[in-house]
């Protein structure tokens, strides 16, 4: 078998809001095509014009390639040793960031392949099931334009998630910073009003996270508003400091009264070594659709497992990432967690419409694992067709 073609689309939701925080409102999908018409489809988490580039851009010398010219006549089933050539190959055009981005959706798309032919789901490719069941957490994100809008926009998000059966809710709280939410400049405590009214609306039972989504720069400030957070019950704080602050997140986890989550936007597991060894984070999250795929997120599950670190996967955008997330957390005894952004529970037109995702939510709040081979998902082609941008 062959590779024959990688076919890049850049896909954008008519309604998108470039005010909004959320990446979801588009997508950079990939499709690997071989000679024995099987395909595979993998999807990354970056701005999608760029992750283009990086895969079509033409190679100028040794070092600085073309990835799908690289690809182009190999076998699709030896990913490891595709990955390193790419890599090694692309490497004076990123070493990290947005062509590993790139490399993610490329790689997952191989794993897709590798599971059609063998007629397994990718999980067992990556060693099979090391857990039964799997909890997802609903991710949500708030709408609103002044402080009680955005309050009460995320208790009722968080309401309606446990009324839906889920065990595990994450909410953004982010008046302030970078990623201030529809241009909110509200002060610190006002934060811990909202995590408060949270956790009044989904009670004491339901696993509850907060992301603040790098609302501090050192752990001095942020340690004057979380230290009061220990009466909340917060099974992860993610992401509360700038993510090259490493010093700053050791401090924070000295003294912070909640475990201390990061690694959504880290590209492969040298830097997630030094966020563990450096950075003292509990919980590692590595995003397949940005840390180099499943293959490198796996090699971050290893590093977190010989540390004694949890995994808990980032992931925000379609069922495709969805789906290629909860197979890496079956694969993972000490993945506690899958982030999870439920259609019926956020307005991402891409997550409700490129693709469905395959599970469902039982009583006890967990998903079974996938069956289909593969990745076990396939793309609506009108929604590809009518959302293309380039």
């Amino acid at each position: 078998m062959k590779i024959t073609d990688i076919e890049c689309h850049v896909l954008l939701a008519p309604d998108y809001n470039p005010t909004f925080t959320s990446s979801a409102q588009d997508s950079f999908i990939v499709v690997v095509r071989t000679d024995e018409g099987v395909f595979g489809i993998g999807e990354a988490d970056v701005n999608p014009w760029i992750a283009k580039a990086c895969i079509e851009a033409p190679g100028t010398h040794t070092m600085g390639q073309c990835i799908k010219d690289m690809l182009v006549g190999q076998d699709p089933l030896e990913i490891a040793r595709l990955w390193r050539e790419i890599y090694v190959g692309s490497c004076m055009n990123g070493r990290r960031g947005a062509v590993i981005n790139a490399i993610s959706a490329v790689e997952i798309a191989l794993w897709d392949i590798k599971g059609k032919v063998e007629g397994k789901p990718i999980f067992e490719l990556l060693g099979g099931a090391a857990q039964a069941r799997v909890v997802p957490y609903a991710s949500l994100q708030p709408a609103g334009e002044s402080f009680e809008a955005y309050r009460d926009s995320l208790c009722d998000w968080a309401a309606r998630a446990v009324e839906s059966g889920f065990k595990a809710v994450k909410a953004e709280v982010t008046m302030n910073g970078p990623y201030a939410h529809s241009g909110l400049i509200e002060p610190f405590e006002r934060h811990t009003e909202v995590v408060a009214a949270v956790r009044a609306a989904i009670g004491p039972d339901i696993a509850l996270m907060v992301d603040v989504q790098y609302l501090w720069s050192e752990a001095e400030t942020a340690l004057k508003t979380v230290a009061e957070w220990g009466e909340f019950n917060l099974t992860f704080l993610e992401t509360p400091i700038w993510t090259d602050h490493l010093d700053e997140y050791a401090r924070l986890h000295e003294k912070a009264p909640m475990p201390i989550a990061a690694g959504e936007w880290l590209s492969t597991h040298w830097e997630f070594e030094e966020l563990m060894d450096r950075g003292k984070i509990d919980v590692a999250q590595p995003d397949v659709g940005r840390v180099g795929g499943l293959g490198e997120a796996m090699r971050v599950c290893d590093m977190a497992r010989e540390r004694g670190r949890t995994i808990v996967p980032h992931c925000w955008k379609t069922a495709v990432s969805v789906t290629a997330t909860a197979h890496l957390a079956f694969a993972t005894e000490h993945c506690a967690f899958i982030e999870y952004l439920p259609p019926e529970l956020c307005e991402e037109t891409l997550r409700k419409e490129l693709a469905s995702d395959p599970f469902t939510l039982a009583a006890d709040g967990t998903i079974a694992p996938p069956t289909l081979p593969g990745l076990g998902v396939e793309l609506n082609d009108e929604v590809v067709k009518r959302f293309k941008v380039a």
